[in-house]
């Protein structure tokens, strides 16, 4: 995937729907070490530093097989991490990570890094329940020395850090690795910029793996990049533009002209135009997999000391791995596969996921609307947009990572009649959520906000759950929220949210749907109005979304050990509330159950309540509230998380059970 956004690790698997759809266990733990290596033996990063270029070299043969193996088992960034093996170890072995602070963007790249800062021993619980995360963590190594996720952050982060090491008086390096993905997105610009402006020591490496730059012209291109860059030419060129400038009347112009003849010349051969621009020092670009040359380079990106320095480093996604250099999109993110042939371990499941629905619904809508529009930001195969690439060429547009500019262009878009919707994941459409306050929901234009991954995603852990959405969409004026129970609800939501005139956001899970066979042709939901799953008596269960069946089954398990049937109600719209409905259900029962896959602060439960209190209707009911703790849930299979946060069947069941036994309550 040419994008630096997270694929989850069954998006790109056959396997997908099997750990939805069943129980799996987590990863086993090795029972027995690998065969000693020089790997085994490294402990710390500063081991690396003596190693000659042939040991190095071996060293990145057993990195990049014990990535290999490990990510073959437990899913995982598999093309980025073997990218940068040769560049993590030259970075290691180049600086003192001890003092010295590295930050990665993303972090999709940093498997190399933890095995080679101590973990090596744990690798083979990479984002496993209770193992080490995919990403690195302040709070998991001392080495980890900044916690990232999303993407674009690691110049801001970086630069923060050479003010504080500079206020402090201290003398230690700062680098950030950031890929060309990344810095399609402002916040890396806005990294850049004042980087530039404030002309503190700080360097940044551009792992440019896929997007060119610019023409790469080789040995010449090296050459002179790496002359510009030296430390006496650097000050010679100040020199003679000081010089210039001190003649009467005309100095300033030939400096001028200086400058403009100096751009020219290393323009024609070198991509640093945009980076000199910046203020840069600009050395590269550098071949990312010759060790000796790396270290070359970055001893002279260390040696200069008058303002940051841009290190342009070229390497290739799923280096050493052949599947994932003939396909490295596929391989960015990937589930079990079998690593001597890279293929995906087969799945049992035969149910369709949910962005799988919503592909296949959204193709079928456009081929009647020519009002359709698909966006994704830089995810077209993680949100399922690729399909609709690929039928409506003209009518799809990857915007890169650039979800601020996706929502606000969707506003263009819909403000000239269009109906355009947005594909992306829940986590990263919090980064937007300005526009879609002042650019889309003000102006009550039609725009579809698809908000995929709502809720627990798994082992991607706490960056990348869909935990907030609800609650940062719902309090918006004129937002429309549906959360669809089941993948045949998924396109009666779809279908009406294209035709609503405002805006609306429907919010759908990752992984497999629940099997349920679709009802006739995609028709317009009432807003305001849910559906009555199952009449009772005694309790009352509302349960948001995906929820919705797991919540029935529990309450058929309830019902066994109580001897009663509890109602169970699905809201459908989490805005507009079906009010009428909820204050049914207020006044009917003395027992309510919530039940939703989002915070609890903020989210359905207290939209709820709050109705409920502005109405009069709370009279001392005993409720119960499960859902999203107010912490940051770890990484972790979806079914153990969800059995972690009580969402599970069984804990809705026994949530049910101990709702039955408690008194009234005076509220």
């Amino acid at each position: 995937m040419p994008d630096t956004h997270i694929m989850t690790a069954q998006d790109v698997s056959v396997g997908a729907g099997a750990a939805q759809a069943a129980d799996m266990p987590e990863p086993a733990a090795r029972d027995e070490n690998p065969p000693a290596s020089l790997l085994d033996g490294i402990e710390r990063p500063s081991q690396l530093v003596g190693m000659d270029d042939v040991a190095l070299a071996q060293l990145a043969g057993e990195v990049r097989q014990r990535i290999i193996d490990v990510v073959s088992r437990n899913g995982g960034h598999l093309a980025p991490s073997l990218g940068v093996v040769e560049l993590t170890l030259a970075l290691l072995s180049t600086f003192n990570i001890e003092e010295d602070k590295l930050v990665w963007d993303v972090g999709h790249q940093a498997y190399a890094h933890k095995l080679l800062t101590g973990r090596a021993q744990q690798f083979h619980t990479l984002r496993s329940f209770g193992g080490i995360s995919g990403f690195p963590r302040m709070a998991e190594s001392p080495y980890d020395h900044f916690g990232v996720g999303h993407s674009s952050t690691s110049i801001s982060a970086a630069l923060g850090m050479a003010l504080a090491r500079d206020l402090s008086g201290l003398k230690h390096h700062v680098l950030a690795v950031i890929g060309d993905g990344s810095l399609t997105a402002g916040e890396a610009f806005e990294g850049l910029n004042l980087a530039g402006h404030m002309g503190r020591r700080l360097i940044v490496v551009l792992n440019d793996n896929e997007m060119s730059i610019s023409p790469n012209v080789g040995a010449l291109s090296l050459f002179l990049s790496r002359t510009l860059s030296r430390r006496w030419v650097r000050q010679t060129r100040k020199e003679v533009l000081n010089f210039l400038r001190s003649i009467p009347r005309i100095g300033q112009k030939l400096a001028v002209y200086a400058m403009r003849g100096e751009w020219s010349f290393k323009s024609f051969f070198t991509p640093g135009m945009l980076f000199e621009a910046f203020r840069f020092n600009y050395i590269g670009p550098v071949d990312g997999h010759d060790l000796p040359s790396l270290r070359r380079h970055l001893q002279m990106a260390a040696a200069v000391e008058d303002g940051p320095v841009l290190l342009h480093v070229r390497t290739q996604k799923g280096k050493g791995y052949a599947p994932a250099e003939k396909n490295p999109t596929l391989y960015h993110g990937v589930g079990l596969f079998t690593p001597e042939t890279g293929q995906p371990v087969p799945s049992t499941a035969k149910v369709p996921s949910f962005t799988g629905i919503f592909s296949k619904t959204l193709v079928e809508l456009a081929e009647n609307d020519e009002r359709v529009i698909a966006i994704t930001a830089a995810m077209p195969e993680g949100t399922g947009t690729d399909s609709f690439r690929q039928r409506f060429p003209d009518r799809f547009v990857d915007v890169g990572i650039c979800e601020q500019h996706a929502v606000t262009f969707a506003a263009g878009l819909a403000s000239q009649g269009f109906r355009p919707t947005l594909a992306i994941y829940s986590t990263f459409l919090q980064r937007a959520y300005d526009q879609v306050v002042h650019d889309v929901c003000i102006q009550n234009l039609p725009v579809t906000l698809c908000v995929d991954r709502a809720g627990l995603v798994g082992e991607d852990g706490a960056t990348h759950h869909g935990a907030f959405d609800i609650a940062y969409l719902r309090h918006i004026p004129q937002m429309n929220l549906l959360a669809p129970r089941n993948e045949d609800m998924l396109r009666h939501c779809l279908f009406t949210s294209l035709n609503h005139d405002g805006p609306c956001a429907l919010r759908y899970p990752r992984g497999a749907g629940f099997g349920v066979p679709f009802d006739g042709l995609p028709r317009l939901l009432t807003p305001g109005r849910g559906d009555l799953l199952q009449d009772g008596e005694n309790i009352a269960i509302i349960a948001v979304g995906n929820r919705a069946h797991p919540a029935l089954e529990a309450a058929a398990q309830a019902e066994q050990a109580l001897g009663f049937r509890p109602l169970v109600f699905d809201p459908v719209w989490l805005k507009p509330l079906p009010e009428e409905q909820l204050a049914s259900i207020a006044r009917r029962f003395d027992r309510i159950l919530f039940v939703e896959e989002g915070v609890l602060a903020g989210g359905f439960s207290s939209a709820v309540l709050e109705f409920y209190a502005d109405k009069g209707l709370l009279r001392g009911q005993c409720i119960k509230r499960l859902g999203l703790p107010d912490s940051f849930v770890e990484h972790g299979s979806q079914l153990r998380l969800r059995e972690l946060v009580g969402l599970r069947t069984k804990n809705i069941a026994a949530a049910i059970v101990e709702l039955a036994g408690q008194k009234e309550n005076a509220m």
